[in-house]
């Protein structure tokens, strides 16, 4: 067998360097977009928390004035001003691993929403802490309750027209600013309402509120609370901002008649009422016809019919507050009470 005899040896080594030269140059330019990729992620995990992150040493933790299923809120002082501290224990009730996970993803989300809202009628979040077992929300402090409260106050006496005219203007001004933010609360009640030491109302607790999703499948599930819910959140169906419009008109029925929507009915027969049955608070006799048509507007069954917040605003303050009016809730029955019926 022949062999080769005229082998270049100095043209082969010349190939080899350049292809270890252009091997060489291609690994550093992949690593360079590595590191690209690496620090833009670590720039965002350090700066997203950095906007809501308080300076734990300017915070002083006082008395507990109020408990629930999410844990405690306690007066306190931060940076010199007075303000309220909801604080939270994952692992309280023996949570497992995965809920505790989604209840810190559902506090992150809370926070970050709540912090950049910023509307006289929207209750302020000054900041947060988070740690491996806990974590705390600071709000400005309103020492006049919740709406709730304030509405059994007067159970017997009713508020008068005008007041009510007030409070309603207010919370619908608050969820008109939300849903032109895209955010839909998701749990409006008068639970979830505040009052500053002037009566203002403000809205709270955006613990399932979200941005609102551009695909409507996005936003389904029963979230909420049953009695202020959609029928379309009540049957799992997908539903938008229009969701929280439903639950105003619960509220205005129940700034009016300082009472309670369904008292006699349970919650487990409380869905097929309102879905199948179109159950909704009686609205008593006396009660202004342009006041009973925002209600009625509000809590349509169908979504579509029912108005943005913006409007129902527009129609609130066209409301007439005069001495008659006034006069006619003074002479009414002292009790509102809800019935089964068909009602919109």
């Amino acid at each position: 067998m022949a062999l080769a005899t005229n082998i270049d040896v100095k043209s082969l080594d010349e190939q080899l360097e350049n292809l270890h030269l252009r091997y060489m140059k291609k690994k550093k330019e992949l690593h360079d977009e590595e590191s690209k990729v690496i620090n833009v992620r670590a720039v965002a995990a350090k700066e997203v928390p950095q906007e809501w992150k308080i300076i734990r040493e300017k915070l002083v933790v006082k008395r507990v004035f109020a408990r629930g299923g999410f844990g405690t809120v306690h007066k306190g002082i931060y940076d010199g001003r007075e303000v309220a501290v909801k604080m939270l224990e994952w692992r309280e009730d023996g949570r497992t691993k995965a809920e505790i996970a989604s209840l810190k993803k559902d506090f992150r989300q809370e926070v970050s929403i709540w912090h950049k809202l910023d509307h006289p009628n929207i209750t302020k979040c000054i900041g947060a802490t988070t740690d491996t077992d806990s974590a705390s929300v600071i709000t400005e402090y309103l020492s006049g309750g919740t709406l709730k409260a304030f509405l059994i106050q007067h159970r017997k006496k009713k508020l008068p027209l005008k007041t009510v005219k007030r409070l309603a203007v207010d919370l619908a001004k608050g969820l008109s600013y939300l849903h032109s933010k895209n955010i839909v609360h998701r749990d409006v009640k008068t639970e979830n309402v505040l009052l500053d030491k002037d009566g203002r109302v403000k809205i709270a607790d955006f613990g399932v509120a979200r941005l609102e999703a551009s695909n409507l499948v996005e936003m389904t599930g029963y979230t909420g609370t049953p009695g202020y819910m959609a029928p379309e959140v009540l049957e799992s169906k997908p539903y938008n901002r229009k969701c929280d419009v439903y639950s105003f008109g619960i509220c205005l029925w129940e700034m009016y008649c300082c009472d309670m929507p369904y008292p006699n009915i349970k919650f487990s027969e409380l869905t097929s009422a309102v879905v199948y049955k179109n159950l909704r608070p009686e609205i008593p006799k006396h009660c202004p016809s342009s006041l009973a048509k925002v209600m009625k507007q509000c809590w349509d069954v169908e979504p579509k019919r029912r108005p943005e917040m913006e409007e129902v605003v527009s129609m609130l303050e066209s409301i007439n507050t005069s001495n008659n009016e006034a006069s006619i809730r003074s002479h009414a029955p002292s009790g509102c009470f809800s019935f089964f019926g068909s009602r919109r």
